[in-house]
Parts: structure tokens; sequence; C-alpha cells
């Protein structure tokens, strides 16, 4: 499915130089209404060259406003030349430090260093940072390697990196809420600066990255070419791939390690300047750091200009990134991909198991077993003791969450084997799609926003969530015919967006943080008896209206050309499996939070063992999703006893690393 990707269509009429200048000018206008906020441009510009110390007005604008500014000017064009480098090197135009998983490796590293090693931030954290981003673009490579670093497949593998590094910065945040509670807001991406360390940290790295860019333009270009023109010209590819990725992560974890995580910086820059006509590197190199400036900056004056008081606590990282999905929304139809070929993976269902009726039953067995462990073996204060079952007083608390486990299990489960068997991807899952993540949007804008909002009412909120970014997926892609590699790619823009919604509100430091940051991990503990028996009667409702799509689950995975021989109409039968997985997903996502990867391993295992067909693939998918989420619930509960680890999240960490497994070996 996956072949290469490119920006194909061009601004009509427009060069790098009229965009820059363009796209400077709400920058100009920004930069003269602060100024005259803060008391005109000629106070401004004295307080910069000859500021009185004994005017407050003058101390703000010298040791505030100027280096927030510059700091800006400095991270955007940082991020516009690592962006281009990263792009270079991997022949892909969606390439950048965050859809690498590079800013969110150097922001858990730390974020790690800070609980537990501080002493490492003493002497320098641009190191630590340069070490985390390292680690993370080093696993997207490890993970992408054998598929030739194909674009979808290293967005797709830093898709999954990101996601499993947020699980991590999640548990942290989780248990050490209160210690990591400052780098919430820097972690997202502040710009606040109250002098000028940061501007003297990062400008003498940046310049040397640009001369280091400036001496490997002309290698880097030969990468142009397809390998086997560039290995004639006697050039190491290897060597010359791991210079400029290391230039572009050096680049990435110096930002990260000053202001955090700006988002889209490095995607949008590279992207605006290439349709406006900049093909060779030398230009793009110029004009995308000049642009990643311009843009970064318009943000964050924008931002202050009329976020007044409230700007202090919105993150400009966030708000980059809640500007930036929508841009690549915009660019995936543009882009041209391989289109309408026999997958690849057309063949991955092929394998059976002789008796999958015996399979079905010992999987039963086994669940029906993790019930009994979940409801009836524990820890109290005197150790482990199995529990009566007549004992209602612990049951009712209990129950409710077994039940809530074993109903979302089912739901991701069927979701993602629909994902999979429409997508011929083995690898794909419902996270991917971004349905999760538009339903956490709305979940976390209705509890922060609506008055006491019931459980019903969060119900009704994310279900329209849901739908809305299911129209959005089908707005974006029903002209391609709902193509799986769109697909896919809306899905990391919505990702992103979920992101920046996620950063803003919980930088904020309301008490409710806490709340949400629990249940974004997945937790169960917040389901009572009666929103149990709700999940659960949607869950096998929606599994018994599966039941009857299974003709075209067995069809799809044959390839466009067969299942239109066969009389399948493919918009018809893409789109109504896409409101089913929209459905599933999102009922799932209420109860356990939008990072589990149980869409991803319980289609994947059951694949393995031997259901093929697609009634016997939903089957087996279904009874081992119920069964990892149970068994991740109580393992949840017990493994740090007294504490406990959300199943949302114990499912994602076993999860995610199981995803990033069988990419590799994809």
């Amino acid at each position: 499915m996956l072949g290469a990707a490119h920006v194909t269509q061009r601004m009509g009429g427009m060069s790098p130089l009229k965009a820059c200048l363009l796209l400077s000018l709400p920058m100009v206008v920004l930069f003269w209404v602060g100024l005259e906020d803060q008391g005109g441009v000629a106070l401004g510009l004295q307080a910069l060259v000859a500021p009185s110390f004994e005017k407050v007005d003058e101390l703000l604008l010298y040791y505030a406003w100027w280096p927030r500014l510059s700091i800006a000017l400095l991270a955007g064009g940082g991020l516009g030349l690592a962006g281009v480098l990263m792009q270079q090197v991997l022949r892909n135009p969606l390439a950048s430090p965050t859809t690498l998983g590079v800013a969110s490796g150097a922001n858990l590293a730390l974020m790690t260093a800070t609980l537990l090693a501080p002493g490492l931030l003493v002497a320098g954290r641009e190191w630590v940072a340069l070490l985390g981003g390292a680690l993370a673009v080093g696993l997207v490579f490890l993970l992408s390697w054998r598929r030739g670093l194909a674009p979808i497949v290293v967005v797709l593998a830093g898709l999954v990196v990101n996601l499993y590094l947020g699980a991590l910065s999640t548990a942290l945040l989780l248990f050490n809420h209160e210690a990591l509670s400052g780098l919430l807001i820097w972690g997202a991406g502040s710009l606040a600066q109250n002098g000028w360390d940061g501007v003297a940290t990062l400008w003498p790295r940046l310049a040397i990255s640009c001369v280091a860019a400036w001496f490997l333009l002309r290698p880097l270009a030969v990468l142009e070419l397809d390998d086997a023109s560039a290995k004639s010209l006697g050039v190491s590819l290897a060597y010359l791939r791991f210079a400029g990725m290391g230039l572009a992560v050096f680049i990435t974890g110096s930002i990260v390690s000053v202001v955090g995580i700006i988002g889209f910086i490095g995607l949008a820059a590279p992207n605006i300047v290439r349709m406006a006509g900049a093909r060779r590197l030398g230009p793009r190199l110029l004009w995308s750091t000049l642009l990643g400036a311009v843009l970064l900056a318009t943000t964050d004056l924008l931002l202050q200009q009329f976020g007044g008081m409230v700007a202090a606590f919105i993150p400009t990282g966030a708000i980059t990134g809640a500007l930036g999905a929508p841009l690549l929304m915009w660019l995936i139809p543009r882009l041209k991909l391989q289109g309408d070929q026999p997958p690849k993976g057309a063949g991955v269902f092929a394998h059976r198991h002789p008796a999958p009726s015996r399979l079905a039953t010992a999987l039963i067995l086994a669940l029906l077993g993790a019930t009994l462990l979940g409801l009836l073996v524990g820890q109290g204060v005197d150790g482990w003791y199995l529990l009566s079952p007549d004992n209602w007083n612990v049951m009712q608390w209990r129950v409710p969450r077994v039940v809530a486990a074993a109903a979302s299990g089912l739901m991701l489960a069927v979701a993602g084997t629909i994902l999979q068997r429409l997508s011929a991807n083995p690898m794909a899952s419902p996270e991917v799609l971004g349905i999760s993540g538009g339903c956490a949007i709305a979940l976390i804008l209705g509890i922060f926003l609506l008055p006491a909002p019931t459980n019903m009412m969060l119900i009704g909120v994310g279900t329209l969530g849901a739908f809305a970014t299911l129209l959005v997926l089908v707005g974006i892609n029903r002209k391609s015919g709902y193509l799986p590699e769109r697909l896919l790619l809306t899905g990391v823009a919505v990702s992103a967006l979920f992101d920046a919604v996620r950063s803003v509100m919980l930088a904020g430091g309301d008490p409710r943080g806490q709340q949400v940051i629990a249940w974004l991990a997945g937790s169960t503990y917040y389901v009572d008896i009666t929103n149990a028996v709700i999940v659960g009667v949607i869950a096998a409702a929606l599994a018994l209206v599966t039941l009857p799509l299974t003709r075209w689950l067995d069809i799809l995975p044959l390839g466009a050309p067969t299942a239109r021989a066969l009389g399948v109409n493919l918009n018809r039968a893409r789109l109504a499996l896409l409101v089913l997985v929209a459905l599933l997903t999102a009922c799932a996502t209420l109860v356990v939070g939008p990072l589990s990867f149980i869409g991803l391993l319980a289609p994947h295992m059951a694949r393995l063992v031997g259901f093929s067909r697609a009634g016997q693939h939903l089957l087996g998918a279904a009874l081992i999703g119920m069964l990892l989420m149970v068994l991740a619930d109580w393992v949840g509960r017990q493994i740090i006893f007294p504490y406990e680890i959300p199943a949302g999240l114990v499912a994602s960490l076993i999860g995610g690393a199981y995803f990033m497994w069988g990419l590799r070996r994809l």
C-alpha cells in the first residue's frame, strides 16, 4: 500500500520571496500593535537598546517582550531548517520533528531526568533532550528501515512512537502530577521568557547548525536522486543520512530543551515554500528557515494580542499544533500516493486453524478464568486473598470494572478487525484512524466547559466528537474512494489536533486536569454498575450489527479490482464500515480513553492463531480483546498495590510495544 508521496500542486503566481513577504505582513502589524500596547514603538526600541532599570514598562519590555519575540524567531527558524533536513533525508514531505517523534522523545527524556536525575539538567538540558530525540528517531528508523523508509511507513512509525511516548509521559504525569505540573506549560511549547538566557543558549547552537547545513548542502542535494544513481557517484548514503538526521535531531533537541514542543512549524514551512516554487535544496533551506521564524513569531504575537492574561497559560506550541492540523488535512488531498493497486497485504489473512471452533472454546474458557480472576482475586492490607462471590460490598466495585473492561476490549477489537481488513494492513488500528482522538477532544472540552456534566451528557458529547471526526474523514477522502493511505494520514492530523487541545487544557492548572489525565490513561475506576450495563449492551449490539457485513470483510482484503469484479460497491462498503468503526471506537474511548492499542493487538493475534475468515476473525478478535482488557485491568490494580495503573495504560504499553515489533517485521 505504501508508495512515494509528494506535493503535486503549486500556488499559482507565487514565489518563495512573495510568500514570505505576504505571510510577514500579519507579523509586522502585530509587532507594531504589540509595541503600541506596551507604550509605543519608540519606547519599545529604547527599552531594547538602552533600557532604564528604574521604569517598570521598560524592564518588562527588555526582560519579557523582546526575549519572547527573539526566542520565537529563533525557534521557528530552527524548526523550519530541521523540517527541510528531515524531508530531504527521507524524501518525505510529511517528515518533521513532531511527526517523527523527535520532539516527544526529547520531552519524555527531560521529564524522566527531572524525576530521576535532576543533576543531568544542570549539566545541560539540551543534551538530555538531544539523547531523547535521537532515541525516538532511531526507533522510527528501525521500524521503517526494512521497507526502505517508505513515506507512509515512516509516518505510521512516527505516529506509533508518538503515541507510545505519550503513554509513557501520561504514566509519569499520573504518578508525579505535582512534581511535573510546572513542566506541562513548558512541555507544550511555552515561549514565555523572563530574561535573555534562552536566547543566549539557543542562538549559538542554531548558528553552528546553519553553518553545518551549508557544508552539507551539496552532499544532501544528491539525495534528490534515487539510491542507485547516488551510489554511482560514490556517495555513502548511510553516512549522509546519518549526518542530515543527526543535525536535524540536534536542532530539535536544542529547541525543545529551551521552549518545549512546538508543533507543525517544521512541517508547514518547508511545504509552503516548496509549493511556492522552491525546488532546490538551497533555496528551500533559506526560505523555510525565514518562513518558520515568521510563522512562529506571528502565532505567538497573535496569542499575546488576543489572549490577554490567558496568554501566559496557553502554550504557543499547542496553538501551532491546532493551526497545523488543518494544514496537514489540506495537504493530504494534494499528496500523490499509490492508488488502488492490489494491496500487498491481500494474503495476510490466509493462515487457517484446522479447528477454529475448538480454539474459540479455549478462548471462552480463558476469558471466563480471567473474569473470575478479576472478580475474586486481589490484595488487601494482609496480602493476597480470595473473595467470596456473595460479598457484594466489594463486588459492587469490581463487577462494573470487569464488565466495562470487557466491553471496551470487545468494541476496540471489532473496530480494529474491520479496519485491518478494510485496509488489508495488519498494522492498522482505530487509534491511527483518529476517531479516538476526535472523541477525546470533545470529551475534554465537555469536562472543562460544561457545568457539572453528567455521564449521559459526556456520552452525547463524545459521540458528537467521533461523528465530527468521521465527517472530516469523509470530506477529505471521498474523492479518493476512502483509500487506506489517506485515511491513516488524516488520523495523524486528528491525533495532532487532539494533542494540542490536551496540552492547552492540562497546562491551565485546573484541578480537573488530574481526572482528565486518569481518564486519558484508560482508567475504569469511575465506572458504576449502571454505566457498565449500558456499555455492555452497546458493545453487544454493535458487535451483532457487524455480522451481516462479513462478506465485505472477506472480499475487501483481496484488493479493489477483485472486489469490484465481485459486485461490491467500494465507496458504499468503505463508508458503512467506517461509520461502524467510528461508533465502536467512540463508545470504547468513553470508557478507557484514547491510548489503548487493543484495536491493533487483538485482531493481529486472532489472525496469527488461525482465525482467517471474516466471521471467525471477528469472533477471535472479540474474545482476545475482552481477555486482554480484563487482564490489563486486573494487572493494573494489583501490580503496584495499593496504587493503581489504569487498564488502558497497561494495554497501551503492551500493545504499543507489540505494534512496533510487528511494524518492524512487516
